[in-house]
């Protein structure tokens, strides 16, 4: 199996591959410094893979970030797949690092059992090779609407790709991304979402292969999507395609209590190897695999820093351990004292921190060097977030914690 990946489909700053780099760097010298002493360029099956896509791709054209690229690709056993009809559409060649990295810099697409190449087929092939019981599933979590963001276009093509290679798929709408749930879409100059699941929906049917599509009810209920029980326990929606069902959070992270690969727009996933020193311990034997939530904007201009606390309270609840880091931008939610009106209905986030911080499970983390580039400090009354540096990040990252029975972890950045 494929033994860590990142799918990353927005912008790639420089900051962000700067952290990704010093992560790197911890996992060869401080756990696997044979490695660095015996290593090849070339890519193996126990390496890293960068699957870029989208926005993604222009990192490797900005100068700032290529040099980074340049560092990340020297060290052992990196590849980066490229998306190639992103880079035909965007117009971004990366023929400089293909000369000089022309074994680990690839930008053509496997074939599908259409006969058509796809960078979708590359990742379904890379997370179908995870170890899990036969047959196995992808998962994907969309939290950006449709037409506005095309990490939409991208859920579909990947479940698509994971159908091709006899995987089951797993749907979780959460956020705004309960809106490609909706039905009557109809754009002018875009793929209709909706019809692409509902196709996804059928060809799992006929081929035999399980799909199921979940919608948060928190979110739906917020964005005025009407339900009812039928009385045969199913919420049902008429503003919802068929194969979809809204369902509580609960439901959803039910699913992450499984063991199969779970993609989204920007995700990772760890492979765990138990013979190294664990980092924070349990006592419990676990074998759900941990989460890492990177809450990496703003607190209040968005829902997202709001709901990856809302999605690690409830992994938390169910037992997954739910680790929340706050990095580059997200680092803001830890700063100053933040004051809301008596009569508002919104979340004082640096409250809700402090109130759900008490579950064994549930464990929060400021990086340091996001703090220091901006010139913050953390509002001292958070106690019961850890204050992190690199050397702590690739530790969270790449050890597992102890009784942990899971082979791998999940990355997912918000």
């Amino acid at each position: 199996m494929t033994s860590h990946f990142f799918l990353l489909g927005g912008a790639i700053s420089q900051e962000r591959l700067s952290w990704i780099e010093g992560s790197l760097k911890f996992f060869f010298v401080n756990l696997n410094p044979e490695n660095l002493l015996h290593h090849t360029k070339s890519y193996t099956e126990d390496g890293f893979s960068f699957l870029l896509t989208g926005d993604a791709l222009y990192s490797l054209h900005d100068p700032e970030t290529v040099q980074i690229w340049e560092i990340i690709l020297s060290l052992p056993s990196v590849r980066i797949i490229c998306d190639r009809q992103e880079l035909a559409s965007k117009g971004i060649s990366i023929e400089g690092l293909k000369m000089k990295y022309h074994d680990q810099v690839i930008d053509h697409n496997r074939l599908g059992v259409s006969g058509q190449q796809s960078f979708w087929n590359d990742v379904a092939k890379i997370a179908r090779q995870h170890e899990q019981p036969i047959p196995s599933t992808i998962g994907y979590l969309q939290i950006e609407s449709p037409y506005m963001h095309r990490s939409s276009q991208s859920a579909v093509r990947c479940l698509a790709a994971a159908l091709d290679v006899h995987a089951s798929v797993d749907l979780y709408a959460y956020l705004d991304g309960v809106h490609i749930s909706h039905i009557d879409q109809n754009p002018t100059e875009a793929d209709t979402i909706s019809g692409g699941l509902e196709e996804i929906s059928g060809k799992s049917a006929k081929r035999g292969l399980q799909c199921l599509m979940i919608a948060c009810s928190r979110s739906a209920r917020a964005r005025g999507y009407n339900t009812w029980d039928d009385g045969k326990g199913l919420v049902i929606s008429a503003c919802t395609i068929r194969p979809f069902r809204i369902r509580s959070l609960s439901e959803i992270v039910d699913r992450f209590m499984r063991n199969h690969i779970i993609l989204s727009d920007n995700v990772a996933s760890v492979r765990l190897k138990k013979d190294i020193p664990p980092s924070f311990p349990l006592e419990e034997r676990v074998h759900a695999p941990p989460v890492t939530i990177l809450v990496t904007g703003t607190p209040y201009g968005t829902e997202r820093a709001s709901g990856a606390i809302a999605l690690g309270v409830a992994m938390a609840a169910q037992g997954i351990l739910a680790r929340v880091i706050f990095i580059e931008d997200g680092v803001y939610a830890l700063t100053g004292v933040h004051r809301m009106e008596e009569d508002t209905r919104a979340f004082n986030l640096q409250e809700l921190i402090n109130v759900v911080a008490g579950n064994e499970n549930l464990q929060f983390f400021a990086f340091r060097p996001s703090l220091h580039k901006r010139g913050l400090t953390k509002n001292p009354k958070l106690n019961a977030v850890m204050d992190i540096g690199i050397q702590e990040l690739g530790q969270l990252i790449f050890s597992p914690p102890k009784g942990m029975e899971a082979g791998h972890q999940r990355i997912l950045f918000f």
